[in-house]
């Protein structure tokens, strides 16, 4: 149900012939008339049939917004008018803020609070770069003889924004609006298990007045549709999230047309408390940390150290908050963790488990269904706790990406700091700790592209996100997109 404690009628949120692709401002369907189905988590009963995008289509989709990109319309508007159809697409997400909700609570397993939640993030992130279409500003320098020197940022073109199932409506935002607010048009192309928000977002945008082509939403398997885009000689910047090994694969698939790539890849989290933390904020921050969407989240405190000071205490007061937490469908306002997104990743998070305690892990908690969901269609998981981990193991050192956590107990601040450090990602991390002094050593020290301290997974549009070492290159939100989407352009003038 909805904030107005209605049951949902699917039906007619999303009817499924109106499931089709946005290309050059028509709703489509692929080229060959092949659909695949959206399934719930929940129940693994089909939402509806979206179309199976083909290569024919990418062409399409790519040729209709290089015709945009080029159209005196695009090119000739202002960045104030720009602006004003940002406001405007943010303003009809607020407006269906409940609609959209829902949807991206039904093709993820989320819970209605976090659904919500992401349609707000969404929301925000296009007000913001709609206030920056007017700040684009270059350098200039008089310092040379009889020259004038500035500097242009210039929107390049065609860009391709890849988007994952994890958080579809938030982080398609996060690539659209930095895309569209420096003058580009974009392809976005949603993971395949979660296409429906991205697909109203494309309409939406019709619908605000973007000129058709501006912003196109193409559907279909990402091995096929996601490494056309990447090698299509037209598209200037790929913009993708998701695991590393794909990241690597889109790396070889640019590289024969220079492809500029931003990529937010893995990640395998520390999270550290310390002797000096406050034990009530750190138990509540470190559950929400991996149990929060499932663990299914980039960012996600997977891997969790406790000082051996407070470790007993630490952990007897976070097995009590964690059996606590009420596994259901998203639709139940109680709900505090849902499914997890598919079958088949569930096996996958199961095998993890398993390996874990092959490898000599304890299993705390969880690895099973939760009861009273044991007959349930859905995909169902209790939020897992490993303890007697080794930093060598598969479950300390690989992304499950799953409600699953692994605790270690560490001596002092240089074995924490050495612990987090050794991974292959550098996404995220965290420190919970009340000594100042502390918190800033350590935050210099810790490898990762954002660090939290005292709070956790709080990421906003005004500041970069993106990682250290194999979670990922350049950064996401900020000033630093709009760096990405833009090329800088010298200028010497002759002033005398």
């Amino acid at each position: 149900m909805t904030t107005t404690g209605q049951p949902v009628d699917f039906a007619a949120i999303l009817k499924p012939q109106e499931a089709g692709m946005v290309i050059s401002g028509q709703l489509v369907a692929a080229s060959d008339g092949e659909t695949f189905p959206v399934l719930d988590p929940a129940t693994n009963e089909v939402l509806v049939e979206v179309p199976k995008g083909t290569p024919a289509d990418v062409e399409k989709a790519v040729a209709g917004a290089q015709e945009a990109f080029e159209g005196q319309e695009w090119q000739s508007m202002s960045a104030n008018k720009r602006g004003r159809l940002l406001h405007a697409l943010a303003a009809l997400v607020r407006r269906d803020q409940e609609r959209l909700a829902t949807l991206e609570l039904l093709q993820t397993g989320k819970t209605w609070a976090q659904a919500y939640g992401d349609v707000d993030d969404c929301a925000e992130t296009l007000e913001y770069y709609a206030g920056t279409t007017t700040k684009n500003y270059g350098l200039s320098s008089a310092a040379f003889n009889q020259h004038l020197g500035y500097t242009l940022r210039e929107p390049v073109g065609v860009c391709a924004l890849i988007v994952p199932w994890n958080y579809p409506i938030a982080i398609a935002a996060w690539k659209v609006a930095p895309a569209l607010a420096t003058g580009n048009t974009a392809v976005l192309k949603p993971a395949s298990w979660t296409p429906l928000t991205a697909l109203e977002l494309g309409k939406l945008a019709l619908e605000a007045g973007f000129p058709p082509g501006v912003l196109n939403v193409i559907t279909g398997p990402g091995a096929q549709i996601g490494f056309a885009l990447a090698k299509h000689p037209l598209v200037q910047r790929v913009s993708f999230t998701g695991e590393t090994t794909t990241g690597r694969l889109l790396m070889e698939a640019g590289a024969a047309n220079m492809q500029r790539l931003s990529l937010e890849l893995g990640g395998k989290a520390p999270n550290i408390v310390m002797d000096a933390a406050d034990l009530d904020e750190a138990v509540e921050g470190c559950v929400g940390a991996i149990f929060r969407n499932q663990g299914e989240n980039c960012c996600a405190g997977a891997r969790l150290f406790v000082q051996a000071g407070i470790y007993d205490q630490f952990m007897a007061r976070y097995l009590e908050r964690t059996r606590k937490i009420k596994v259901g469908p998203g639709l139940e306002r109680a709900s505090e963790m849902g499914p997890i997104i598919s079958r088949s990743h569930l096996e996958r998070v199961r095998e993890y488990i398993r390996k874990g305690v092959e490898e000599g892990a304890t299993l705390l908690y969880g690895g099973t269904v939760p009861p009273g969901l044991e007959d349930s269609p859905g995909n169902w998981l209790l939020p897992t706790i490993l303890t007697d981990v080794q930093n060598s193991m598969c479950v300390a050192q690989e992304e499950i990406f799953g409600p699953v956590v692994t605790v270690q107990r560490f001596r002092d601040e240089s074995e924490a700091i050495a612990l987090a450090n050794d991974t292959i990602y550098g996404l995220a991390a965290a420190v919970w700790t009340r000594d100042t002094p502390q918190a800033l050593r350590m935050t210099k020290k810790i490898k990762a592209g954002i660090v939290w301290v005292n709070t956790y997974n709080k990421v906003y549009c005004e500041m970069p996100f993106g990682g250290y070492k194999q979670s990922g290159i350049g950064r996401t939100l900020g000033p630093r997109a709009i760096e990405f989407f833009t090329e800088e352009k010298t200028v010497i003038f002759k002033a005398e």
